[in-house]
């Protein structure tokens, strides 16, 4: 034990490992927690300018079809989750973030900042919608289109689907690696292919209060921040059962390495 500790501090003081590789994640630099602070932002930022985006643009040309949302969304979701899931474990949604706390794979105390700055970059992307298109198509608000009840338990599906394959591949994360980011994409854009007339398949509760608070269109708001919440505890559990041994690598999944 004492020999590879040695190895490892030679190593690191040599440049050839990174110096926070052996790092608990619990106790980061405050350099590293506003790095993963930042890439929530503007993971979510974007997310919003692309899926919201989409309904706008839509709206105004009429050529943007609800497919091309959808793949649009989920491709976005994969691109992030390469580009920055490193950095952060690229969440970009306060229901995963609960649900990997939830895992015991990421510290509570760090979930209201994550959401923070989950929020804080839904608010951006949905201010720069404003800006440029003004309030066209409620900027891409989720609205419940055959009541209440159905477009709550619509989300309270399509969350369990997502985060069941967010969680199933941090359990595999060292097998799995990249992949999946494939995986989470692709369970964004399935989920939104079939649903979206029904609940406008949010799944992200910063996603649906931004454009919803900034274009006034409050109707039918507590359903997208409730339900995502209750999908993933759900699914939480559903994955306490399925892969009930926790793993290390669900911890660099969750909170980036």
């Amino acid at each position: 034990m004492a020999a590879s500790s040695t190895v490892a501090t030679s190593l690191t003081s040599a440049g050839a490992v990174p110096k926070d590789v052996h790092a608990d994640p619990d106790t980061d630099s405050w350099s590293l927690v506003i790095k993963r602070l930042l890439a929530e932002s503007f993971g979510t930022f974007l997310l919003v300018v692309v899926d919201c985006g989409g309904a706008v643009i839509g709206a105004l040309d009429g050529e943007i079809t609800a497919v091309a949302r959808s793949a649009a969304t989920g491709l976005l979701v994969m691109v992030m989750i390469y580009s920055i899931g490193n950095v952060s474990g690229a969440h970009l949604n306060p229901a995963v973030t609960t649900a990997f706390a939830m895992r015991g794979a990421f510290p509570w105390r760090r979930v209201p900042v994550y959401w923070g700055a989950q929020v804080v970059g839904a608010f951006l992307g949905a201010g720069l919608l404003r800006c440029m298109f003004g309030d066209v198509e409620n900027l891409g608000a989720t609205l419940p289109h055959f009541g209440a009840a159905r477009g709550f338990a619509m989300e309270v599906i399509l969350t369990v689907i997502l985060v069941s394959v967010v969680l199933g591949t941090a359990t595999r994360h060292r097998s799995i690696g990249p992949n999946a980011a494939i995986a989470s994409g692709g369970a964004v854009a399935l989920s939104s292919l079939f649903s979206r007339p029904v609940s406008g398949a949010s799944m992200n509760p910063a996603r649906s209060l931004a454009p919803a608070v900034m274009s006034g269109e409050l109707h039918g708001l507590w359903i997208y921040l409730v339900a995502p919440f209750v999908g993933a505890a759900l699914a939480t559990l559903m994955m306490r059962v399925l892969h009930s041994h926790k793993h290390r690598s669900e911890r660099e999944a969750a909170q980036g390495r």
